[in-house]
């Protein structure tokens, strides 16, 4: 089903910068709200439950995955992340333009429910850096900062299965790239006539897509 609104998947190793970026996106542009995803995992630092995530029990969690409530979920590091597909379709329903923050596996089962997602990967520069960033974060054991990189090589492994990569070495660039896409998107014929198809009626422009 096509929705008036945009739907944005940026996915990335750990400690590639795909928060910060997300952060920065939304704070700049009032017309990008995050969808907030269900973990399993423990809240990190000040993150609270229905604003970073909806932190939820194992049990609770399988539950939902037994009623069919997620678009996508995984196991990511041992815990269980999914997102919920009722909210997305409700937001991109009324036009709302949606961001989603999650691994490479969720982002390729998206793209099976929501054909017109545009999927986002986020590179680190180097290797030594990705492991200097996981290091300054301060948040991980050493065994865990290591089985971080070793799952790096893996999901880095997809990126060639993404509409878009950005290379996240200086900041103010990858941000500048990810505004960038999303401002594209927005101005595709696809984009325009779904979220426009008023405009293009009075002007007497045929729907080319339903002609395809």
């Amino acid at each position: 089903m096509d929705y008036p609104g945009n739907l944005f998947v940026v996915s990335a190793p750990s400690g590639a910068g795909k928060s910060s970026l997300v952060k920065a996106l939304l704070e700049l542009d009032s017309q990008v709200y995050r969808s907030i995803s269900h973990t399993t995992r423990a809240p990190r630092g000040q993150e609270k439950h229905g604003r970073e995530y909806f932190f939820a029990s194992r049990e609770d969690f399988e539950k939902m995955i037994a009623n069919h409530a997620f678009v996508e979920w995984a196991n990511v590091h041992g815990n269980l992340y999914g997102t919920a597909k009722k909210a997305i379709e409700e937001r991109l329903a009324k036009g709302a333009d949606i961001v989603l923050e999650i691994d490479y596996q969720g982002a390729l089962q998206i793209k099976e429910s929501f054909v017109n997602a545009v999927l986002i990967f986020i590179l680190p520069p180097s290797w030594e850096e990705l492991r200097s960033r996981l290091e300054n974060r301060g948040e991980d054991a050493a065994e865990v900062i290591e089985m971080r990189l070793a799952n790096a090589a893996e999901e880095m492994a997809q990126v060639h299965k993404f509409d878009f990569v950005i290379i996240n070495e200086l900041f103010e660039r990858a941000l500048f790239d990810l505004k960038a896409v999303v401002h594209a998107q927005r101005l595709k014929y696809s984009t325009q006539h779904r979220a426009r198809a008023d405009t293009f009626a009075s002007l007497n422009i045929p729907d080319y897509l339903e002609k395809a």
